[in-house]
């Protein structure tokens, strides 16, 4: 008699809502997930960037992938213009963190500065001109520049003066990554110091920057390099990027002389 109460009983455990006996259950609703707006560089589109936006939706993020009109304006109207398409996050309880490439780092630096959302996140920018390019300086006047690269092409000189009330100061966590490798000898010429064949590693810098790495890659195709995959995800996560012990001792040494500058 005690062997079928106990039979009874088990069967009635086995059939039972797995629920019951899980941490989870209906009620207790899932984390919201961060945002992350992807910003392309001039004369590009969010196409260019959809590997970006994949890897970083894969991860959690619910990714925003704008497309603006790098080439009709100029950048303080393309950020007006952003503001009214992120209007309905802007005051989201969730973080929004931004990835840019080339001169979405311009224009996420002028949105922030003059929108900047209620909870922002963390920044990486891939290959900015943060200091402007030896290129559009040397091309600036040229008609098919101005042709092709429109208002704000030309802002992409070096001599930043019109646009620095803009940009703004870097009061937030931003990681740089910047490449070394170029596609473009020419370009390469006429840019002083190591370059990615459009922008300078020393021009992409900033004071107030968080963290700054180099990787192996040209300016066209860093935003599909394995490694810039894996280093955005890794700043967005934990604010800094990963390195081994070696590289994390020398590159604290060269922050620490920076700062000293």
């Amino acid at each position: 008699m005690g062997k079928k109460i106990l039979l009874i009983i088990l069967i009635i455990i086995l059939f039972l809502p797995a629920s019951l006996f899980s941490a989870e259950n209906e009620n207790v609703q899932p984390a919201e997930k961060d945002y992350v707006i992807i910003l392309h560089g001039i004369a590009r589109n969010s196409g260019n960037m959809q590997k970006m936006a994949k890897f970083l939706s894969a991860k959690g993020y619910e990714v925003i992938n704008i497309d603006y009109a790098s080439t009709k304006y100029d950048l303080e109207k393309l950020a007006d213009n952003l503001a009214i398409q992120l209007a309905d996050i802007a005051n989201s309880d969730r973080n929004i963190n931004f990835v840019t490439h080339s001169m979405g780092a311009l224009l996420a630096r002028i949105y922030i500065s003059k929108y900047r959302p209620q909870n922002l996140g963390r920044v990486v920018q891939i290959a900015p001109p943060n200091n402007g390019s030896e290129i559009a300086d040397l091309l600036q006047n040229n008609i098919l520049f101005k042709f092709f690269y429109g208002p704000a092409g030309k802002q992409l000189i070096t001599d930043q003066s019109e646009i620095k009330t803009l940009l703004g100061e870097i009061n937030y966590e931003l990681g740089i990554i910047a490449g070394n490798r170029t596609l473009d000898p020419f370009s390469s010429a006429i840019i002083p110091g190591r370059d990615d064949g459009r922008v300078s590693i020393k021009n992409t810098k900033i004071e107030g920057m968080k963290d700054h790495i180099i990787i192996a890659s040209n300016h066209t195709f860093i935003i599909n390099n394995k490694q810039t995959l894996f280093q955005v995800d890794y700043f967005l996560s934990n604010g800094k990027f990963f390195r081994n012990n070696k590289d994390s001792k020398k590159n604290k040494n060269n922050m620490k002389k920076k700062n000293e500058n």
